[in-house]
């Protein structure tokens, strides 16, 4: 599918500075740029690639001003990043509506409900009395336990697996390996060593417009449910655990885990390889930064921590600062002893 300059312009309501016309098909980094594919200039480090690409289109923001020549069509925005993630949704879109219809390799359960304008790929399974919202894509190889619900216009990904009772709200997405519902880690210590399994009986629940990302668990609750709450975005490789409930447009980048019954408010930011310890609270607009380990609850909304176990990131920095010069105090500090027993000697 092609597009002209001109119609990328309507599309992000631009202005064009350079042929209008020229038609692109495809999508490139502007460091790489080739004929025939549209670009971007967001991050003011790539600008030197602007005058050497050979992509035919660049958006850029209407603050961009060039200081020489410059072979490719421009399109003014007032967001240049946010412009091309536009278009990346649009194009998203477009390919995504291609996909149609309910494969005859896929197993729905005659109780089960599915809604209008919905995609069921290859070798999918979906059980008894799961519900499948209107425009749903459901990839090849997705799992439905009894009465699991996928809402509008959700997408489950190849081998997305969605446990008995579980729940997902509309225009969610979850990429490929998630697992929404297996047990959550409760075993009862008996005399001995020996360990006796509690049974997990409750679900999960995923609210509207969240993503997961790949490989990302989210197990369900003892009792009750485990609460992912709307807008949430989950890197990959994130483990969620039993009982926890994470606040609205919160997100935790990959390899980071929550211990169960926790709770995190809304619009947090977790850094990658956080650990957060069980049964404790965080509050709203919290940052942590990458592999800090928090085992308190928390009272300040807007904190900052930092570290393991984790602090306010100002003091986190002001005592890293006197860690880094603890070697050098330990020499003068040996020295110091060194010289307090010459003096003891020589009395």
């Amino acid at each position: 599918m092609e597009f002209s300059a001109s119609q990328i312009a309507q599309f992000l309501n631009g202005e064009v500075f350079g042929n209008p016309e020229v038609k692109v098909s495809g999508l490139s980094k502007i460091e790489h740029g080739e004929q025939g594919t549209l670009s971007f200039l967001a991050n003011p480090k790539y600008t030197e690639f602007i005058y050497t690409t050979n992509a035919s289109i660049v958006i850029v923001s209407n603050t961009f001003i060039p200081d020489q020549e410059i072979k490719a069509t421009l399109v003014k925005v007032d967001d240049a990043y946010g412009s091309f993630a536009k278009l990346l949704e649009i194009y998203d879109q477009y390919r995504q509506s291609s996909l149609t219809g309910i494969s005859s390799l896929a197993f729905i359960h005659p109780t089960a409900k599915i809604g209008d304008d919905v995609y069921i790929g290859e070798f999918t399974v979906v059980s008894a009395n799961a519900v499948i919202g209107n425009g749903a894509k459901i990839y090849p190889q997705v799992f439905l336990g009894d009465g699991a619900s996928v809402g509008d216009e959700s997408i489950l990904n190849p081998g997305v697996k969605i446990y008995h009772a579980c729940k997902i709200g509309k225009r969610c997405i979850l990429h490929a390996g998630v697992v929404i519902g297996s047990d959550g880690f409760g075993f009862a210590q008996q005399e001995g060593v020996d360990y006796k399994k509690v049974p997990q009986i409750g679900n999960v629940i995923l609210e509207d417009n969240v993503e997961l990302g790949a490989n990302t668990t989210v197990d369900r609750a003892t009792l009750g449910s485990t609460i992912i709450r709307k807008g949430v975005k989950l890197d990959n490789l994130v483990q969620i655990a039993h009982n926890v409930i994470i606040g609205e447009n919160t997100v935790m980048a990959a390899q980071s885990g929550i211990s169960g019954s926790s709770s995190v408010g809304r619009n947090c930011q977790i850094a990658g390889q956080v650990g957060i310890t069980g049964h404790l609270s965080i509050p709203d607009n919290v940052k942590i930064a990458g592999q800090s380990g928090v085992s308190n609850s928390l009272t300040k909304d807007g904190a900052i921590l930092m570290g393991s176990p984790a602090f306010d990131i100002s003091q986190y920095r002001r005592s890293y600062v006197g860690f880094k010069r603890l070697p050098d105090m330990m020499k003068r500090l040996d020295l110091l002893e060194k010289k307090l027993k010459e003096l003891e000697n020589k009395e």
